[in-house]
C-alpha cells in the first residue's frame, strides 16, 4: 500500500512542478533552476520504494515519476541550504598514544631508544614536551634530526599540526649500586601505554619492576632480556642482582639464629613431624641453609616466603632463598617416618651453623593409647600451658606430652617415645542421670510441664527435643543461665555445654512447655505426654499435679505409678523407705540407680520414712583430704561427683536431726548408692526442731493408717510450688493454674529418645 502512495505522490509533484503550463493556475510552480533538486528528491522515493518493497517481499513495481507533497519538498529544499556545523577545538594540543623503552646495561650506565607515537591535535606550531630526568643524546623524526629544547628541567620540540608524528630518543640513565643489587629509575611518561625492553647482563637474572608487570622473561646470547608494561605518569624502578656489577667488598661470614616449633604426631600407620622454623640473620647475605635431617625421614614438604627452591641431599635438606636480602626467614618443614613398632624416637630438627638454636616439641597421638616420653640431652619438660600459641594450632589430636631446649655445643636433645595403643570404643555424646519432671493441670485440660535434667556432656552441642502434638517451648535454661531454644524441621533444640567449656562436671538443664490438650468433662479419660530427647536418661522422676475437684483412678501409660515401683535402698544396713514411694509390702526395697564412675549419692529420710530436703552432706577423703558437697532435693536425693576410689567419710546435718557421720571403702569404677536415715533432735531442741518432730509423728500416724485404709493423696512437692511461683509473673504466659490439688508421682527407668506417656480416667467430686 505505501509504495502506491509514494508514487502517486511523486507523479504529483512532477505534473505539478514542470513549467509548461500545466496544473491548476492557484498552485505554485517550480523553476528550471529547482530541477537538479526535483531529480534528486524522486532518486531518493525511488530507492525508498526499492527498500519497501523489499521489506514487504513484494515485486518492485516498474520506475517512472514520483511526487511529493509541497510541505515536505520545502524542508528538504531548507536543510539543503543550511551550512554545516564547525568542527571545535580539540581539548588538548597534543596526544602521546604510546612509549616504547628499549634499554640494555652497559657497564655502569643504562642506555637506549625511547620512541613515543603520537598525534598533534591543534592547527600551528605546538610545543611538545618529551621527557624529563634523563639525558638525551639525540632526537629523529622520520629519520631526519629533531631540535630539542630544555626548559624548567623538561626536554620539548616543536611540531607542526594538525598530524601524526613519531619520534626516537637516544637516551642514557645512570645507574646505583647497593650491595649485590643495581638500580635505576625511570622518569614518568605521560602516554597512553608504556611498555619496556630491557637486556641484563648474566643469564637467568631475577629483576624486579616497581610499579610494573614483567610479562616475558628470557635469555639470549648470555644475557637475560624482560619485557614489561609500566604504570604511565609515575616513575619506575628497576632493579635485579648484579654481584659481579657491586662495589668490591670482602664477604662477611653469615651469622643466624634459629627458633623452632616442632609438632611430633604419633599415628597409626606413620610418625609425623611439622617443624616450624624461624631464621634471624645477624651478619652477612645467606642464600641458602642446611637442614639435617634424622636416619629414616622422609621430606614431604617445604615452604616458605623467601624460599626460592629446596634440594635434598643424603642426610641433608638445602633451603634455598630468594635474591631479595631479608634479615628473618620462616619455613614450614614437614616429615614423616612409617612405624612398624610400639616405640620410636622423635627427630629434634636443627640448622647446621646457627650461633643459637632454641625451640619446642609438642606431642600429640591418634586415636587410644597410653603414650610414655623420655627426654634426654637439653630437653627440658614444660606445662602444655605454656605452649607456643602457633605450634598450638598445628594441633589436630589429643596433646602427650611438651619440652622446651636451649641447644647446647656437643649436646643432641633426644627424645624417645613408646606406647600402648586401645581399640577404640563408642562413647556416648552426653547422658542425664535423671529427669525431675513436674506437670501442672488446669481445669481447662491445658498443661505446663518443667524438665530438669542433670546432664553430663562430653561434645553434643545441642539437645533435641521433639515435643507432643500441640505443645510449644516456653523459657529454657543451661547451667544457671536463660537460652533461646531454635525450632528444626525435627524437632525444638536446646544449646548445650560442652566438656572442656564452662561449668566442669554435670550441670542442670531445664525447659518449660505448654501442652493445649483437651477440656475436661464431668468424667472420661486424659492422656498426658513427655516429648522425645536425643539422650539416653537414667531415671524419669514425674510429678503431675491435678485440680482437687476431679478424682482421678486407673492410672496407664509407659511409666508406672510411685506405689507400684520397686524404691529405693542401696548397699545399706537398713532399708529406708522415702514418703511417696508406698511399695505393695514391707520387704526389702531396692533401686537400681543410674550411678556414672566417681559418684557417690542415695536418699536421707527420717525415721518415719519422709524424705528430708535440704540436708548437708559432704564427703572427705580420707587419703587426699578433698571433699565434695551436697544438698538433698525436694525426694531426698544427694549426689556428689569426681570421688576417687579409697576410703571415704560421709558426713551429714540439718536442723532438728542429730548429725550423721560414717566411714566406707569407696570403688569409684563401681559406684553404690547410699541410704541413711537421720534421728529427731532432743526435747531441748529449737522451736524449728519442735516442729519437725511433730510433723515427723503426724508422718508415722499416716504410716500407721495405710495399714487400714488406702493411702492418702500425697502433696504437692517444692517442686510444684516454684513452677507455680514462675507462672505468677515470670514466664511470658496467661495460665490459670490451681493452687489446691492432689500430687501423683510416676517413674521410668532409662528412657531413651522415646515418648513417657501417662492415662487415667476422671470424674468431678
Amino acid at each position: 500500500m505505501m509504495p502506491v502512495t509514494v508514487l502517486h505522490t511523486a507523479r504529483y509533484v512532477i505534473a505539478h512542478s514542470l513549467p509548461d503550463g500545466r496544473g491548476s493556475a492557484t498552485e505554485p510552480r517550480a523553476s528550471a533552476s529547482d530541477l537538479p533538486q526535483i531529480l534528486m528528491t524522486l532518486c531518493i522515493l525511488s530507492f525508498a520504494m526499492t527498500m519497501i518493497a523489499l521489506g514487504q517481499d513484494r515485486p518492485i513495481p516498474p520506475s517512472g515519476s514520483v511526487s511529493l507533497p509541497l510541505e515536505e519538498y520545502n524542508k528538504l529544499v531548507e536543510q539543503g541550504a543550511k551550512a554545516g556545523s564547525k568542527p571545535g577545538t580539540p581539548p588538548l594540543p597534543y596526544a602521546v598514544r604510546s612509549a616504547n623503552l628499549n634499554f640494555e646495561i652497559k657497564g655502569d650506565s643504562v642506555s637506549g631508544v625511547v620512541q613515543l607515537d603520537g598525534e598533534v591535535l591543534a592547527h600551528g606550531i605546538i610545543n611538545v614536551p618529551l621527557a624529563q630526568g634523563l639525558t638525551i643524546f639525540d632526537a629523529r623524526r622520520k629519520g631526519k634530526d629533531l631540535p630539542i629544547g630544555l626548559n624548567g628541567g623538561v626536554h620539548s620540540t616543536m611540531l607542526q599540526g594538525p598530524g601524526d608524528f613519531s619520534l626516537e630518543l637516544d637516551v642514557g640513565l645512570p645507574l646505583t649500586f647497593d650491595v649485590g643489587r643495581a638500580r635505576f629509575q625511570l622518569p614518568p611518561f605521560a602516554a597512553g601505554s608504556v611498555r619496556l625492553t630491557l637486556a641484563l647482563p648474566g643469564e637467568n637474572t631475577t629483576a624486579t619492576v616497581s610499579p610494573g608487570l614483567i610479562v616475558a622473561h628470557r635469555t639470549t646470547n648470555g644475557r637475560t632480556i624482560i619485557e614489561a608494561v609500566l604504570e604511565p605518569q609515575r616513575p619506575t624502578v628497576i632493579s635485579w642482582a648484579a654481584r659481579e656489577n657491586s662495589v668490591s667488598t670482602a664477604p662477611r661470614e653469615v651469622r643466624f639464629l634459629s627458633e623452632i616449633k616442632t609438632l611430633v604426631t604419633a599415628g597409626e600407620t606413620e610418625l609425623e613431624v611439622a617443624a616450624l622454623a624461624s631464621i634471624t640473620v645477624l651478619q652477612g647475605e645467606p642464600a641458602q641453609f642446611e637442614v639435617a635431617i634424622p636416619p629414616g625421614f622422609e621430606v614431604s614438604g617445604v615452604t616458605g616466603v623467601n624460599l626460592e627452591s629446596s634440594e635434598i641431599k643424603p642426610g641433608s635438606l638445602w633451603v634455598k632463598l630468594t635474591p631479595a636480602a631479608a634479615q628473618t626467614y620462616q619455613f614450614l618443614i614437614s616429615l614423616e617416618k612409617p612405624l612398624t613398632e610400639p616405640k620410636t624416637t622423635a627427630p629434634i630438627v636443627s640448622f647446621k651453623g646457627a650461633q643459637r638454636e632454641t625451640g619446642e616439641v609438642l606431642v600429640e597421638s591418634q586415636g587410644a593409647l597410653e603414650l610414655t616420653a623420655a627426654e634426654s640431652g637439653g630437653l627440658k619438660r614444660m606445662d602444655l600451658k605454656e605452649v607456643n600459641p602457633f605450634l598450638r594450632a598445628l594441633a589436630r589430636y589429643q596433646l602427650q606430652a611438651a619440652f622446651r631446649y636451649h641447644l647446647q655445643p656437643q649436646e643432641q636433645p633426644g627424645l624417645a617415645l613408646s606406647w600402648v595403643r586401645f581399640p577404640d570404643s563408642p562413647t556416648l555424646a552426653a547422658v542425664a542421670q535423671q529427669a525431675v519432671v513436674t506437670t501442672m493441670v488446669t481445669s481447662e485440660g491445658k498443661s505446663l510441664t518443667e524438665v530438669e535434667l542433670t546432664l553430663r556432656n562430653q561434645s553434643q552441642p545441642f539437645l533435641k527435643v521433639t515435643l507432643p502434638a500441640g505443645a510449644s517451648i516456653l523459657t529454657a535454661d543451661v547451667a544457671g543461665e536463660k537460652v533461646k531454644p531454635v525450632l528444626g524441621p525435627d524437632g525444638s533444640r536446646v544449646p548445650l555445654l560442652r566438656s572442656g567449656f564452662r561449668p566442669a562436671g554435670s550441670y542442670k538443664v531445664s525447659f518449660v512447655f505448654m501442652h493445649s490438650g483437651n477440656a475436661f468433662a464431668k468424667k472420661g479419660g486424659s492422656e498426658l505426654s513427655l516429648p522425645k530427647m536425643d539422650i539416653p536418661i537414667g531415671l524419669v522422676n514425674w510429678e503431675v499435679f491435678l485440680p482437687a475437684k476431679y478424682k482421678v483412678a486407673d492410672f496407664g501409660g509407659d511409666a508406672l505409678h510411685a506405689r507400684v515401683f520397686p524404691a529405693f535402698t542401696l548397699e545399706s544396713e537398713e532399708a529406708v523407705v522415702p514418703r511417696g514411694f508406698m511399695p505393695p509390702s514391707r520387704g526389702t526395697i531396692t533401686f537400681n540407680a543410674s550411678m556414672l564412675p566417681g559418684q557417690l549419692g542415695g536418699i536421707i529420710v527420717d525415721a518415719s520414712g519422709a524424705a528430708i530436703q535440704g540436708v548437708q552432706v559432704t564427703v572427705t577423703h580420707l587419703q587426699t583430704s578433698v571433699t565434695a558437697k551436697a544438698v538433698t532435693d525436694p525426694s531426698g536425693r544427694w549426689v556428689t561427683d569426681h570421688i576417687q576410689t579409697g576410703r571415704v567419710r560421709i558426713s551429714a546435718n540439718a536442723p532438728g536431726f542429730w548429725n550423721y557421720s560414717r566411714e566406707i571403702d569407696y570403688d569409684a569404677q563401681r559406684p553404690s548408692a547410699l541410704n541413711f536415715s537421720l534421728e529427731v533432735g532432743s526435747v531441748t531442741a529449737t522451736a524449728q526442731t519442735v516442729q519437725t518432730s511433730m510433723s515427723q509423728t503426724r508422718s508415722t500416724q499416716r504410716t500407721r493408717d495405710l495399714k487400714k485404709s488406702s493411702p492418702p493423696l500425697p502433696d504437692a512437692s517444692q517442686n510444684v510450688l516454684n513452677l507455680q511461683r514462675r507462672v505468677a509473673g515470670v514466664l511470658p504466659v496467661a495460665i490459670e493454674i490451681p493452687r489446691s490439688g492432689a500430687s501423683y508421682r510416676f517413674i521410668r527407668p532409662l528412657v531413651i529418645d522415646e515418648e513417657t506417656k501417662v492415662t487415667f480416667t476422671y470424674k468431678t467430686k
